[in-house]
């Protein structure tokens, strides 16, 4: 059914081997934070906008409650369940273009912030969806870098995310590129250029 509900299916299975208090490279959120926030995202965007609107936020912080006092094995049934049919995430090519980054990239903060992770094997047609993703969003994400940046996959294909004088080239399977992008430090890629201007990069706050 695609990589996005592949990932989905996947992340909810790891939330019940891991139970709601394990870590995820997602600052301080537990995975029971990271499993609100998916249900608010596809379910709740009214209750979510009261993080950035002040006159929502009274009733957005009753509604993230009461999923915070959901039992687990409930919470991680409607984060199974996905997008209900009011919402476009519903319809399987826009949950495919949204949301295939989105639930690899936190699939990954739960996987990668236990001990002793490694990167799963790669995957062709997991690895192509996530090359498109980060085809979307590169330019978006590295905008605000001083210097160029290049990202190149295996085969040699590359994104030129920025343009710029000098040009700092990151390299890795797609995967590892998105998580990258996504401002992960717990990737696999290898980084060339100038040493200040991959440090610019690196520090770089990559986000929408």
């Amino acid at each position: 059914m695609g990589v996005a509900n592949d990932e989905r299916r996947e992340l909810c299975d790891l939330f019940d081997r891991v139970g709601p208090d394990a870590p995820t490279l997602c600052g301080e959120w537990k995975t029971k934070d990271l499993a609100v926030h998916l249900v608010l995202r596809e379910r709740r965007p009214d209750a979510l906008a009261g993080k950035f609107v002040k006159a929502l936020a009274e009733r957005g912080d009753k509604v993230e409650q009461g999923l915070r006092e959901q039992p687990w094995p409930e919470l991680i049934a409607t984060v199974r369940e996905g997008a209900p049919k009011w919402n476009p995430l519903a319809i399987g090519a826009v949950d495919e273009t949204v949301n295939t980054a989105e639930f690899f990239v936190h699939h990954e903060d739960v996987r990668r912030a236990q001990p002793g992770w490694q990167p799963r094997p790669s995957e062709p047609e997991r690895e192509e969806a996530l090359w498109k993703s980060l085809s979307r969003v590169a330019k978006v994400f590295y905008g605000r870098s001083p210097v160029g940046v290049v990202l190149r996959r295996p085969d040699g294909t590359e994104i030129a995310a920025k343009r710029g004088p000098r040009t700092v080239r990151i390299s890795g399977e797609p995967s590892e590129l998105l998580l990258h992008a996504f401002s992960r430090r717990q990737v696999r890629v290898d980084i060339d250029g100038n040493e200040a201007d991959v440090l610019a990069v690196e520090d770089l706050r990559r986000s929408f």
